[in-house]
């Protein structure tokens, strides 16, 4: 059984997202958890309440423990970039990209 859950529109850029998910593909649900609460990045605090999400859909709509789950992968895709201008001299503009990601972890149950 496969268990999923999707943060839309997450304030940090996808690069700076995806070193912190590489780290916890193929770790125990609970364990990984854990694991993100000492991260000392951003991206962690966001991956984790991710995660915490797809360990309660587990719980609450599939009836799964959470012992018997494992991170099977964590996708950081892009999403949109929002614009947003500064003034520079002699009347020019600079332009500052605010970058956003979308990320989604999937969660599977192990073989018994």
């Amino acid at each position: 059984m496969e268990v999923r859950a999707v943060y839309k529109m997450a304030r940090i850029s996808a690069f700076k997202s995806r070193d912190v998910a590489r780290s916890i593909k193929g770790m125990d649900a609970k364990e990984a958890f854990n694991l993100l609460a000492f991260y000392p990045k951003k991206a962690a605090r966001i991956i984790r309440k991710t995660l915490g999400s797809a360990i309660a859909n587990a719980e609450n709509n599939h009836n799964l423990r959470v012992q018997d789950l494992y991170v099977k992968g964590v996708f950081v895709d892009e999403g949109p970039t929002f614009r947003r201008y500064q003034p520079k001299a002699r009347g020019s503009a600079g332009i500052i990209r605010k970058r956003t990601s979308h990320i989604q972890v999937i969660l599977e149950e192990k073989e018994k």
